[in-house]
């Protein structure tokens, strides 16, 4: 399975196209959007950007970001799926979920309690099958990576998610939030990626066929 994974988009919508066009010119099979569809946008909004993906015949698994409304919620034509709390499974990989952030000094949309974050690792993790393999989509970074560290040199991640990571070994972690944090890193032999802001840009093309590969590339 090739994967297209993207964040930070920030209502955007000349990104969206772009996004659309590098997955067909990669031959990726699933594209992730690890939240911030919109720039503190509403619903009506980010259900507008995401029918523009529903278009395309690729599906694909998105979170919400702390600059989306908390509620949003969109599946569109078996195309388009909310992860945000769940775990799908598709072509034997299991995907779970959690959007939103850690609390930010910039009180926005959707911001979550640490342990809140837990709880919904937790809750979702028990809707994983037995896949033999486990992928982490989420907003906010693990604590303490290279994918959390902003330009003033603060580790601004989740320690629910790096606690989780730890935990359940997931192969992968696809996450966002954190522009300047693009890079891929590893805990515990689970390899983290932040592609980098959609926005600004960014994406990463995953391979998990076989030995995981990890390329960032631009849009």
């Amino acid at each position: 399975m090739r994967i297209l994974v993207t964040s930070d988009f920030h209502g955007r919508s000349d990104a969206i196209e772009k996004t659309i066009l590098k997955a067909r010119i990669t031959y990726s099979n699933l594209i992730i959007i690890c939240g911030d569809i919109t720039h503190f946008g509403s619903i009506k909004d980010a259900y507008a950007m995401l029918s523009d993906l529903s278009r395309q015949q690729i599906p694909v698994l998105f979170v919400p970001g702390n600059c989306d409304p908390s509620q949003l919620h969109y599946e569109k034509e078996n195309t388009v799926f909310t992860i945000h709390g769940r775990c799908l499974n598709i072509k034997g990989i299991n995907f779970l979920g959690v959007g939103g952030s850690p609390p930010t000094p910039f009180i926005t949309p959707f911001e979550l309690a640490e342990e809140d974050i837990a709880s919904i690792l937790v809750n979702a993790s028990e809707e994983c099958g037995n896949a033999r393999r486990l992928v982490l989509v989420s907003h906010s970074p693990p604590r303490n990576t290279r994918a959390d560290l902003t330009l003033q040199g603060e580790h601004v991640g989740s320690e629910s998610i790096r606690e989780f990571i730890v935990r359940k070994k997931p192969c992968l972690v696809v996450c966002g939030h954190i522009h300047e944090g693009r890079g891929i890193d590893e805990i515990d032999g689970t390899i983290v990626v932040n592609p980098g802001a959609a926005k600004d840009g960014h994406v990463a093309v995953i391979d998990l066929n076989g030995n995981l590969n990890v390329e960032l590339c631009q849009l």
